[in-house]
């Protein structure tokens, strides 16, 4: 009986021995399972990179930054900028996504000698907070027209100004179209600053008459809110500020976040590229070119195929950028008409119109005020001497082609050499260009003989000795 009950509690305590392990095993798979986790969530500052002018490589980039950012373990975003502005488009894009971010948005103008114009300006005012490095400056935040950029009448030429204020009292420009621009971008940066808690009367000068400050008057006058060094130095000084984040407030805590730089990828690197105006338009031209060389002679299937992706791209670009589609037109215009010289052959009238088509076009195609995004007059005239000489060289190969003797129908035996195969009387058989004819000559000729083709009458030709 002893024996049987030592057994049975000894069974229990195996069973609960072995309930406990399987619980520490469990525990501890569990636990291992929480550690990457909780390594991942560490609080983290994402630093964005915008240097160059602002387009949609650049939009893309930071709104599908600002889209994918986890609120669980990121505390703050940098917009590292040095830009001298870009497309109006593009930057209310990234402005939509920094409102719309539910994570702080610092904007910070650096390094050292870098500067936040036009667009730049618009997303500093926009973000929680606004920060400059020593030695770089803010403004001119005129908009950009596609005809150039407007000129106030009685105001004062776009200059760099240490002093800022109230809007000066210029007078308004007298087009409308440039008014509504200007009147549009006033409100617009107005209403930022009055998001923010910035200066807006400044603000609107900005715009106005295009005025500019260094970081030092900028944060004397309430248009940024700090000077930093570098990014850590930057995380130190904002830590512990309350900020409105998508409509509420915030307590920034950043002095410790660990700093996560958020390079751009290859499809930002693809889009920056084809996006470029000059990479635009030569594609435009090789797709073009490729196409007309492919209808000229079908099945050669390289023009076409390449010509093909090339448009398709360019077009995609086109579609991005802001272009002048009468520009964009005369282009084309310029390209068909040299390629109906090569057909009709006008001895150079339609050809030359057609080059001047081209670089009328190829000039008014892009706005010429726009930062960084402006043809290149290098690109214009080296686009224009290739067409040219592949307008000259078509046209020297007809002119050539013309002076040919003709080689089919009556002409194209006349002179033409061959050998008497038979013969009685004056009349016999020769052959020429491999072909037997009837043929008929003054005198007898004997086999073998060489002749030469004199006339043709019908299909009887006459022959003479060669």
């Amino acid at each position: 009986m002893r024996a049987a009950l030592t057994q049975l509690r000894a069974g229990r305590m195996d069973f609960v021995l072995s309930q406990c392990a399987t619980r520490a095993l469990v525990l501890g798979i569990l636990f291992l399972h929480a550690l990457p986790t909780e390594l991942a969530a560490a609080p983290k500052a994402v630093v964005l990179q915008i240097d160059g002018a602002i387009g949609p490589a650049v939009a893309d980039y930071v709104v599908r930054e600002l889209r994918a950012i986890s609120q669980v373990d990121t505390r703050l975003v940098v917009v590292r900028m040095n830009t001298p502005g870009g497309l109006d488009t593009s930057m209310r894009e990234i402005i939509r996504a920094i409102l719309a971010s539910a994570v702080p948005v610092a904007a910070y103008v650096a390094p050292s000698g870098a500067r936040a114009a036009s667009a730049g300006t618009y997303i500093t005012y926009a973000s929680a907070i606004a920060a400059m490095a020593p030695g770089t400056n803010l403004g001119a935040a005129t908009p950009i027209q596609l005809g150039g950029t407007p000129r106030l009448p009685g105001a004062p030429q776009p200059k760099d100004k240490e002093k800022g204020g109230g809007d000066t009292g210029a007078s308004e420009p007298a087009d409308t179209e440039t008014r509504k621009a200007i009147n549009d971008a006033v409100a617009y940066i107005r209403g930022l600053a009055e998001l923010n808690g910035r200066n807006a009367d400044w603000a609107a000068e900005a715009v106005r008459t295009a005025v500019s400050l260094p970081a030092s008057e900028a944060l004397k006058l309430n248009v940024i809110d700090v000077i930093a060094d570098d990014v850590p130095d930057l995380l130190r000084k904002i830590d512990g500020r309350s900020v409105k984040v998508a409509g509420r407030t915030q307590t920034l805590a950043t002095a410790d976040l660990e700093i996560v730089a958020a390079v751009p990828d290859w499809r930002t690197e693809l889009l920056a590229v084809i996006t470029d105006p000059n990479v635009a338009f030569i594609l435009l031209l090789i797709g073009t070119y490729g196409l007309i060389f492919e209808f000229l002679n079908p099945g050669a299937v390289a023009p076409g195929l390449i010509g093909a992706i090339s448009l398709l791209v360019a077009l995609y670009a086109l579609n991005l950028l802001p272009i002048n589609y009468a520009g964009a037109a005369l282009v084309l215009l310029g390209i068909g008409l040299m390629v109906a010289e090569a057909h009709i052959g006008s001895f150079g009238v339609i050809g030359v119109g057609g080059i001047a088509a081209f670089v009328i076009g190829a000039i008014m195609m892009f706005p010429p005020g726009a930062p960084g995004f402006a043809l290149s007059l290098s690109v214009v005239a080296g686009a224009t001497a290739v067409t040219a000489a592949l307008f000259l060289l078509v046209l020297t190969m007809l002119l050539r082609s013309r002076r040919r003797p003709v080689v089919t129908g009556k002409e194209g035996l006349l002179g033409a050499e061959g050998e008497a195969v038979a013969w009685d009387g004056d009349e016999g058989r020769v052959r020429v260009h491999g072909e037997i004819w009837r043929a008929r000559a003054q005198r007898p000729l004997q086999p073998g003989a060489r002749v030469k083709v004199v006339n043709r009458e019908g299909l009887v030709l006459v022959v003479e000795l060669a």
